[in-house]
């Protein structure tokens, strides 16, 4: 049946759930919002051209296959009423969870007049075989007004210049949406720690490589294994370990003296630098050494607009 469209978090999940017999079309949500800008005030198609050159600009895609993909997207979306249901399949992590959020944000803001429906569970829906997909059905349910309104305004703190909104979410009931909070708390880990200046993703990476794992492959794996909700791209992670390398006070020295690259190989290696030990224990603040730019969600961080986390709120 045509007239059915299934979103899912990517390409993994759309095979998985294929593979399952599942009718209808498929929209693959093709963008890692958790890093780059995310501005406020912009109509989705403007979003799009900005989230397009990011991902290119990252070397994630060729200009030509990421405006494709949004494109389509696009086109996909503009033309929703053409399909009487819509399925949403999402995960529980950061990463889908803020996927969801741009969705239903969309869908609180647009006309539908067919039958919205999601499926979000805690299971890893590319780690699923086609037997436990189809056993997700029973967990289908329509979309309610309450969980629109809830995620049109989550997604408007998310994209909101400062961080205040989206910490205020951990005021409400959000209980519809009810992998909401966690999302906001990983969400917040992810802001420069007040003790050294490093996401919780970086810190990870130098406490494993300080506890004797240099190679990359393996550190990747141990940093997964430190989150309640996997989410984190190996592109990302690789994007990450070369910012620790390449500032001027370079926390990480690869063996090779080269950037990390994937496919990850045996032969690469990473050890710590002095900066980065003393980095990692607190005794420094990495920024006081490196130029700061980088943007969550909104949020464009600054030397000039800094916001910490202390471990149970922001600082500025």
């Amino acid at each position: 049946m045509n007239n059915i469209l299934n979103i899912t978090n990517g390409d993994s999940a759309v095979s998985i759930i294929k593979e399952a017999s599942i009718e209808g079309k498929f929209l693959p949500w093709r963008d890692v919002l958790h890093v780059g800008a995310v501005p406020s005030g912009l109509s989705f198609e403007e979003l799009s051209i900005v989230r397009t050159k990011y991902i290119v600009s990252r070397g994630w895609g060729s200009e030509k296959d990421v405006s494709s993909s949004f494109n389509e997207r696009l086109e996909m979306m503009n033309n929703i009423e053409s399909y009487d249901k819509v399925i949403l399949w999402f995960e529980h992590d950061l990463y889908d969870q803020l996927q969801l959020l741009e969705i239903l944000n969309w869908f609180s803001t647009h006309t539908y007049n067919g039958e919205l429906s999601i499926i979000c569970t805690d299971n890893y829906l590319g780690r699923c075989n086609a037997e436990e997909i189809s056993a997700l059905i029973e967990y289908k349910k329509l979309v309610n007004k309450e969980e629109l309104t809830l995620a049109k305004k989550a997604w408007e703190a998310f994209s909101s210049e400062t961080p205040q909104e989206w910490v205020n979410l951990l005021t409400l009931d959000t209980s519809s949406l009810p992998f909401l909070e966690s999302t906001v708390w990983r969400f917040l880990k992810e802001y420069p720690s007040c003790m050294n200046a490093l996401s919780k993703i970086e810190q990870d990476i130098l406490e494993i490589v300080h506890a004797g794992e240099y190679r990359i492959a393996k550190i990747f794996g141990e940093q997964q294994k430190r989150e309640e909700a996997i989410f984190l791209a190996d592109t990302v992670f690789v994007d990450i370990i070369n910012g620790l390398m390449n500032e001027n006070a370079p926390l990480l020295k690869s063996n090779s003296g080269k950037n990390i690259l994937l496919p990850f190989s045996a032969e690469q290696e990473v050890s710590l630098t002095n900066e980065g030990k003393e980095v990692m224990f607190g005794k420094k603040q990495w920024l006081a050494k490196n130029s700061f730019d980088k943007w969550l969600g909104g949020v464009h961080l600054t030397k000039e607009n800094y916001w910490c986390w202390d471990g149970k709120k922001l600082c500025k």
